[in-house]
């Protein structure tokens, strides 16, 4: 057994009145979809036929027509953003001030004593891609390895391309 119907009386008499002034086709809508359950006890699915629309559409218009008669609120954030945050990003920007410097010094900045710090400050375990994409918000990005060893003989290596293809012949 479906919950009986409640009618606003203050919202049924301001969507009677917005029948009359509506400017375009989604206000006489969104009017009429509190008024066809409410003065013709039509259901859902009725008054979703009756206007053209769907079910679901039917109560999205009585949502917003109710909306729109609610006084001004402060206004809401936007959906997105960075709700699960750790630190704000003036709070990181001052955690990595010192690894700045340290950087500069060294040329280079080693991710595990970061990631240490990072934790001790926020009292949690921290992965390390929490640092990597810490580090990828401030400008900073991962260095590519040399393309060659450090340990590499290129000597040896020539020498082993010279004698290489004299061990093997294609049979």
């Amino acid at each position: 057994m479906s919950r009986p119907r409640r009618v606003d009386s203050e919202l049924l008499a301001k969507a009677q009145a917005l029948v009359g002034e509506a400017t375009d086709v989604s206000q006489l809508r969104a009017a009429q979809s509190i008024l066809l359950p409410a003065l013709a006890n039509l259901t859902l699915e009725q008054t979703a036929t009756v206007l053209g629309v769907g079910r679901a559409s039917v109560h999205r218009l009585q949502q917003r027509f109710r909306e729109e008669l609610k006084p001004a609120r402060a206004v809401q954030k936007p959906w997105g953003g960075r709700r699960r945050a750790l630190m704000s990003l003036d709070e990181e920007k001052a955690f990595l001030e010192p690894w700045i410097e340290q950087a500069r010094d060294a040329g280079i900045l080693v991710v595990s004593p970061l990631r240490a710090a990072l934790a001790e400050k926020l009292g949690r375990k921290v992965t390390f891609s929490v640092v990597y994409r810490l580090l990828a918000r401030h400008g900073w990005r991962k260095v590519a390895p040399d393309t060659r060893h450090p340990k590499s003989d290129l000597a040896a290596q020539a020498e082993w391309k010279k004698n290489f293809r004299k061990r093997w012949q294609p049979g």
